[in-house]
């Protein structure tokens, strides 16, 4: 349990110092060694918990953000998982475009794409278990993956594009597709094993 908490501070001390530094620098030219500088460890250190810097930048992703969306009941709850996203989005604004100036869109879309598989997976299984149905696997994971590369994309646009989207908007349209497509698709006989 201590060297779990040990780590753990260790990668935060880590993902603080990448935070800092990419307020004043562009991702693509942060190197290791200004990390470790930064926050005072070692070269080995930083390997031992990370392979590369992309890895540290999705660490702070998932330990800030996707890690707490899992919490959410999303039964009930997606609206205010989205909400959350968006929330962590204009605090972390600076972290979020350098990040999206220097890997670009589709890197972008690859570090949260496991991670939103699992949600999308979650909110189809909610929607299966309300209706009492089951959808053929294979159907379902065309689900997920549809769902999830609509969900990244639009919250991509929407990082690029806050000061024009009204994000109350923005989440009553994902939510609303999000409910009405998923009655749709269990209320049909298509693709379910009853």
């Amino acid at each position: 349990m201590k060297y779990e908490i040990t780590s753990l501070n260790t990668k935060k001390t880590l993902a603080e110092s990448l935070k800092k530094i990419m307020q004043k620098k562009s991702f693509s030219k942060i190197t290791v060694s200004e990390i470790i500088a930064d926050c005072g460890l070692n070269r080995k250190t930083f390997y031992y918990h990370f392979e590369d810097i992309y890895a540290l930048l999705k660490w702070i992703f998932d330990h800030e953000a996707v890690e707490v969306v899992k919490h959410f009941d999303l039964t009930i709850d997606y609206e205010e998982a989205i909400l959350f996203v968006m929330d962590y989005v204009e605090k972390n604004d600076y972290l979020i475009n350098c990040a999206f100036d220097s890997i670009g869109r589709e890197k972008m879309k690859h570090f949260f794409y496991a991670d939103f598989i699992q949600l999308t997976s979650s909110i189809i299984d909610s929607a299966q278990k309300e209706a009492g149905s089951h959808l053929d696997p294979e159907y379902k994971n065309f689900l997920c993956q549809f769902y999830t590369e609509a969900l990244a994309s639009i919250l991509i646009d929407w990082i690029r594009n806050r000061e024009t989207r009204n994000r109350t908007r923005t989440i009553q349209f994902v939510s609303n597709t999000l409910k009405i497509s998923l009655q749709g698709i269990m209320g049909a006989d298509l693709f379910l094993h009853l």
